[in-house]
């Protein structure tokens, strides 16, 4: 590798340094101010601590009347309902703060004109959306929502290779970026120091010399995790366009709820990688954190690589003063290729549940299966209630989760959900080599889903997400394969494995059950 590109690599941050600047770290240090703030304020106040307690209650309970009447997830009202009973001020004023949604206001104005702006550059081919297949499976019905929420055609000629690992979609891609003759736009949650980067990075500096237009942008949580606050800078020094999704300003606005989840990688609109994988060595296997890493991606060529150019876009333009939307043109058929295509993005900003509402739309309309695989399983009602009505009227649910995880107390609320699935016939399989990062759900032989959604609320209500569905394309025989294969690398949970469960995992697993809406 070029010592030029060598020196852009910053050193990990380690320890306690870590830890403070983690999201976890950014939580309790918020957390600890205010009740610091209240504590001194009840000093100076003492005096008036009969008027401090009646203004209290009348603030408390106007912010309970304003949550039950805001347009909020059932299950999340109960979680604060919880929390102003036990801390009223501090969480009143919490509540308060998120919804206002300080710093976002004009991200969601300017997103929301961006789609309506962006209307007309990826439309619809009625002939496709017509024919008769789409129309008999309810397809051109999840089509139409589709195209109403945020302008995602279905297409065909459009051809999907599946990456069942990391390791195989890093392949793929730096194959892919050396061919590159156009432009290379990059669109990660994580982009780490290592290998995996290392080698892209050597790449995008000599396309840059080729004169390719080279942009990368990861969402502003690496600024506090992983890279300095200067690598935009540094990265210019090669000649590439980067930028971080709207950086952690704690007190300032509420951004730090609304994260860039997604990934994307297209390349001159001719190829477009979508799925759960980073750009971060144990994305690879060649950083063993929790044991074996699976995960998956799909590689598109054609038609549907339009929409992925226009989502990144759409997020690259939100700080531009002067908007551009270079190379959405670009790109060409893939003829001959089998089924339909149809990428999709969830923005959190907006009155549309787009990740959650594709979900239930394969539970609800599957004949025979639905296999999942996820990572977290922090789920609301409706998704809880899908699941359970699939299994009861006789589909085959089977869902697939991590052996190993990454966050215990996650993994203890999803045990907290293992028993009322079992007993509604959902069955349910932990990966013991490692841990499960895949967002795959496949349905009877014909539908599937790919991407960056995870069963958990934070990715359907607070993330900005894509994903990409696939309707009788040829390699959905190749994910239900890969489901198989590591289904067989499982331990199934029963109700004795459920009895016998480690006791820490039962009780942080009910007590974090109030809080899990804000996890």
């Amino acid at each position: 590798m070029d010592e030029e590109v060598i020196k852009l690599i910053p050193k990990r941050k380690k320890g306690l340094l870590k830890i403070v600047f983690s999201r976890f770290g950014l939580t309790v240090f918020l957390f600890l101010t205010e009740i610091a703030v209240l504590a001194v304020g009840y000093n100076l106040l003492f005096e008036y601590v009969r008027v401090f307690a009646v203004i209290q209650t009348l603030f408390s309970m106007a912010m309970l009347l304003y949550l039950f009447n805001c347009d909020m997830e059932s299950s999340a009202k109960l979680t604060w309902l919880y929390i102003i009973t036990l801390f009223p001020v501090p969480a009143s004023i919490l509540l308060l703060f998120s919804k206002t949604d300080l710093g976002h206001r004009a991200v969601k104005r300017k997103i929301v004109k961006m789609i309506e702006d962006t209307e007309g550059m990826v439309t619809q081919n009625e002939e496709v959306f017509s024919r008769s297949e789409l129309v008999k499976s309810g397809t051109d019905d999840l089509c139409k929502y589709l195209n109403r929420s945020g302008h995602f055609p279905i297409y065909n000629n459009t051809k999907v290779t599946f990456c069942r690992v990391g390791e195989e979609k890093h392949k793929y891609l730096l194959e892919e970026l050396k061919k590159a003759k156009s432009f290379i736009y990059l669109e990660y949650f994580i982009i780490d120091e290592g290998y995996m980067w290392g080698s892209v990075l050597k790449i995008l500096a000599d396309k840059v010399k080729e004169g390719v237009d080279v942009r990368v942008m990861y969402d502003g949580m690496c600024e506090a995790n992983l890279l300095p606050f200067d690598y935009p800078e540094r990265m210019a020094t090669l000649g590439i366009k980067c930028k971080p999704f709207t950086p952690i300003r704690p007190f300032i606005s509420s951004q730090y709820n609304y994260r860039d989840h997604r990934k994307i990688a297209v390349i001159d609109g001719r190829v477009a990688f979508n799925g759960g994988i980073n750009l971060a060595d144990e994305y690879i296997n060649r950083d063993k954190r929790f044991g074996h890493w699976k995960d998956c991606a799909v590689m598109l060529e054609g038609e549907a690589v339009r929409s992925f150019t226009l989502m990144f876009l759409q997020m690259w333009n939100i700080t531009e003063k002067n908007p551009t939307w270079d190379h959405i043109d670009e790109g060409a058929s893939v003829k001959g290729s089998k089924g339909y295509v149809m990428p999709y993005s969830d923005c959190p900003l907006d009155d549309y549940k787009v990740g959650e509402t594709v979900y239930m739309d394969i539970l609800y309309r599957a004949k025979s299966y639905v296999h999942i695989m996820t990572p977290y399983l922090i789920i609301d009602n409706e998704i809880e209630l899908a699941l359970k009505y699939a299994a009861q009227r006789g589909i085959d649910v089977k869902i697939i989760l991590p052996g190993i995880p990454d966050k215990k107390t996650v993994y203890a609320l999803a045990k907290n959900r293992y028993k009322t699935l079992l007993d509604a016939g959902v069955k349910l399989y932990e990966y013991e080599p490692g841990f499960v990062h895949s967002k795959v759900f496949i349905s009877d032989d014909e539908k599937a889903v790919v991407g960056t959604i995870n069963l958990d609320y934070r990715s359907l209500y607070h993330h900005f997400e894509c994903a990409t569905y696939m309707y009788q394309t040829d390699c959905i025989g190749d994910i239900e394969a890969d489901f198989n294969d590591t289904l067989m690398k499982c331990r199934e949970v029963t109700n004795d494995t459920i009895k016998n469960e480690k006791v820490i995992y039962r009780v942080v697993g009910t007590f974090l059950k109030v809080f899990e809406t804000l996890m």
